[in-house]
């Protein structure tokens, strides 16, 4: 019987875990510039000049 080669599983699983942190950073990224784009409705409902109210 063969013997297993755990150090050719482990660089697999290493590999693994690097592209799916990539992909996982791409994504953020991609969501993040995607925001960026688009104006902030809190900000885009405020009066100009004026401060939030609080309710103190």
């Amino acid at each position: 019987m063969a013997k297993p080669n755990y150090s050719f599983e482990k660089r697999q699983r290493e590999l693994a875990k690097q592209k799916k942190k990539a992909e996982k950073e791409s994504e953020k990224a991609a969501r993040k510039r995607a925001n960026q784009s688009q104006p902030d409705a809190e900000v885009a409902d405020a009066p100009d000049g004026d401060p939030p109210a609080r309710g103190d």
